[in-house]
């Protein structure tokens, strides 16, 4: 019987505990590490933020998941990592050893990035830590105005800053902060009715790179100060720091180099996916789209790795629908050089979105 550890519930490990349930892994006695008992889906939290969604419409209970695959499950957050040994650490000096390693925690930020940022910012991940944090700003906006400002020109930043205005309304005086274009990664067609809706929303967009956070500003540029009561910080995701001294083979940045097969290029008994890896084979964006897409591969080489039998390579698909939330209920749907915008892209989002977490709804 082969030990099989799942670190982290990210949207790839929740299909291979759907896909446990469906039929249990022959020569498995299988793990799972996660630091909560459920997993919010990513693309939902703006709306969440918004007002659109409760938190129970856009997070999956992962507690009954792992019963019916038959996974025993463990709340912990991996501490470190060593390959070699086969052996993850936890932070609360639990080892568990293992045979078969997947990886699927998610990204998280470098909190040590933008000084001051760690003593007085909100960061948006862990989602949990900043869904709690949330909640507190919702409390003071309903005491007094306030300025936010949101640093990060990607598709988080823009998608929660309009998430922002929409449940703060004109109790918020709102900011971001864009170290280079809006949607860098984004046709000038989506960019466009994104800085449209930025600007029906009232958001002042402000170039330049967050230096540092004071407890009262936002420093920009190394010397504009800009007024600030809350700050959010949604700037490109990190590898954790404990894949550095795992052993695995990492890009420059600390990203788990992986395979067709979603196997580490290192050690052949390690997989991860989603956020935490970069494609040494088919180079892909990090977005959730592919972790989803990525799962039913991974669970199927998880049990044929542990059969001894051959592997099925991921073939990401060139190009992915992307749909950002413009926080009224509408969406601006890009897919290659189309793209719209409107109440019709918002309930395409909103049908997708709660389709997703509806799939591993149990009870």
């Amino acid at each position: 019987m082969k030990k099989v550890l799942l670190l982290g519930a990210g949207h790839a490990q929740v299909s291979v505990l759907a896909a446990l349930a469906q039929q249990r892994m022959a020569g498995g006695d299988i793990l799972l590490v996660t630091p909560h008992t459920r997993q919010f889906y990513s693309g939902m939290v703006p709306g969440l933020i918004a007002g659109r969604y409760a938190e129970d419409d856009c997070a999956i209970d992962i507690v009954p998941l792992a019963r019916n695959a038959g996974v025993h499950l463990r709340i912990g957050q991996a501490a470190s990592l060593d390959a070699a040994a086969r052996k993850v650490t936890l932070a609360d000096s639990e080892e568990i050893g293992y045979d078969v390693l997947s990886i699927n925690t998610g990204p998280v930020q470098d909190r040590e990035r933008i000084p001051g940022a760690r003593e007085f910012a909100l960061f948006v991940r862990p989602i949990e830590g900043f869904i709690a944090l949330w909640k507190q700003t919702r409390a003071l906006a309903e005491a007094r105005p306030l300025s936010v400002v949101l640093v990060g020109s990607g598709a988080a930043g823009v998608e929660l800053v309009l998430a922002v205005r929409a449940a703060l309304g004109a109790r918020a005086e709102l900011t971001i902060v864009a170290d280079g274009p809006l949607l860098e990664n984004y046709t000038e067609a989506v960019r466009r009715k994104a800085t449209a809706a930025l600007k029906r929303a009232k958001v002042q967009v402000l170039q330049g790179r967050c230096t540092a956070v004071e407890r009262k500003h936002v420093v920009v540029g190394g010397s504009m100060r800009v007024v600030c009561d809350v700050p959010i910080i949604a700037t490109g995701s990190d590898a954790p720091a404990w894949l550095a001294t795992s052993g695995l083979a990492t890009d420059a940045q600390g990203f788990v180099r992986v395979g067709a097969t979603l196997q580490s290029a290192s050690h052949p008994n390690v997989f991860a996916s989603g956020d935490v890896v970069v494609r040494d084979d088919m180079p892909h964006p990090r977005s959730g789209v592919y972790a989803v897409r990525a799962g039913p591969v991974l669970a199927e080489n998880l049990r044929a790795f542990v059969a001894g039998g051959a592997l099925t390579p991921y073939i990401p698909q060139p190009r992915s629908l992307n749909l950002l939330a413009t926080g009224d209920g509408r969406a601006i749907a890009s897919w290659g050089t189309w793209s719209a915008q409107g109440w019709l892209m918002g309930w395409w989002k909103d049908h997708i979105d709660r389709a997703f977490v509806a799939r591993y709804a149990q009870g």
